[in-house]
């Protein structure tokens, strides 16, 4: 154990691990960039060709606000240059297997998060020094030498600030925060750029004065519960350096579904439940590799002026089949209110509620267009 002093909480204690968190630089932009040197010093967007969203964006198109999840049209106009390129899904996954193998050669404590980040504990690594910060450099030099691509690492004694660490020298950084750094670390974060609080979070708290980490720190745990739900208990123990949650190789897996988004709008009913038929048997085809049966039913309507809404039944028994998926989403498109009113972009279909909770995974949503969502909000991002 650690022991740490707070103004608030006195001397505290937490597990003394030694966790890296690694990450890949543009990771989709960095293969294509790696693979085609005509690319290289240029910006560049994998995804967003005719009208889906960014995938990954180069530092080179970075700098003109080009971002994953960034609809194609705003980014060509942020960046008249931006050169569009189609993804390989399937070299990434390959490369991540790479990557990953490395990984498991200093730790069998690996908890992958997508295909180009992940936690390592090295409290007691498989080889090589006892040093964690030894040990993350020597994976970001290993990484180098058989892939080609840069990858930056945060070691810290806990999870969260391992994260926060890695994102700290992009690209190709090596941060490293150790227990009795952390709260000047802390108290100097931006909020923006605490794990877990995202853009319409982080606006909500600095609308209520908080900007920083030190900021962060004044507020009592019941306040921020108040304000901002049961996050507000990770709020204010991140702020305070406190994360006690484990590398994990395991765990339940949430959901399961699949989306696509379509090169024209779609305004006929019939249209939406064909695409839809072909979702549900991409869904009910991965349902039966775990296997896992779903009882609640999400369908996803994503609107041409980029509005979502989503549509939800909890049924009596759990179904995986692509008929039964579809016999709940057609009511749920017809039904629930109504049909759609506007123009419709994407359509998604999400399974939940597992009737086997001994099912080990992470929640996956893969969409089935030119720049799937899930994968650009999963990987590529950094």
């Amino acid at each position: 154990m650690v022991t740490l002093y707070n103004e608030k909480l006195g001397w505290t204690t937490t597990p003394l691990r030694k966790i890296i968190h690694v990450d890949m630089d543009a990771f989709y932009a960095s293969v294509e960039q790696r693979d085609n040197p005509d690319l290289r010093g240029k910006p560049v967007a994998v995804g967003g060709m005719h009208r889906g969203v960014v995938a990954a964006a180069s530092y080179e198109a970075r700098k003109y606000g080009v971002h994953s999840a960034l609809p194609s049209k705003t980014a060509a106009r942020r960046c008249p240059d931006l050169i569009f390129v189609k993804p390989r899904f399937e070299v990434y996954r390959e490369v991540s297997v790479q990557i990953q193998t490395i990984f498991r050669t200093y730790s069998d404590l690996v908890e992958p998060l997508s295909l180009d980040e992940a936690y390592l504990d090295v409290t007691e690594p498989k080889k090589g020094p006892p040093s964690a910060t030894l040990v993350a450099r020597a994976i970001k030099d290993e990484i180098k030498a058989l892939t080609g691509l840069t990858a930056s690492a945060g070691v810290s004694y806990n999870k969260f600030l391992a994260k926060v660490a890695s994102a700290a020298e992009k690209p190709d950084g090596l941060t490293v925060i150790r227990p009795e750094a952390a709260p000047a670390f802390i108290d100097s974060l931006k909020i923006g750029k605490f794990f877990g609080v995202g853009p319409v979070t982080a606006r909500k708290m600095q609308d209520a004065g908080i900007h920083t980490g030190k900021d962060l720190k004044t507020w009592e745990e019941e306040q921020l519960v108040q304000r901002f739900g049961k996050s507000g208990r990770y709020y204010y123990r991140a702020a305070h350096g406190l994360d006690d949650r484990p590398v994990r190789t395991s765990w339940v897996r949430k959901s399961l579904g699949a989306e696509r988004t379509f090169r024209e709008d779609i305004v006929d009913p019939n249209e939406m439940m064909d695409k839809l038929r072909e979702i549900a048997r991409t869904v009910s085809e991965r349902l039966g590799k775990k296997p896992l049966k779903g009882r609640t039913v999400t369908l996803k309507i994503k609107h041409f002026d980029f509005t979502v809404t989503t549509r939800q039944t909890t049924l009596p028994e759990p179904v995986s089949s692509a008929e039964e998926i579809m016999e709940f989403v057609e009511r749920l498109l017809y039904h629930a209110p109504a049909l759609p009113e506007k123009p419709v972009r994407l359509l998604g279909i999400t399974m939940s509620n597992f009737d086997d909770g001994k099912e080990e995974g992470r929640q996956l949503s893969l969409s089935l267009d030119h720049a799937s969502r899930s994968e650009i909000l999963a990987a590529g991002k950094a």
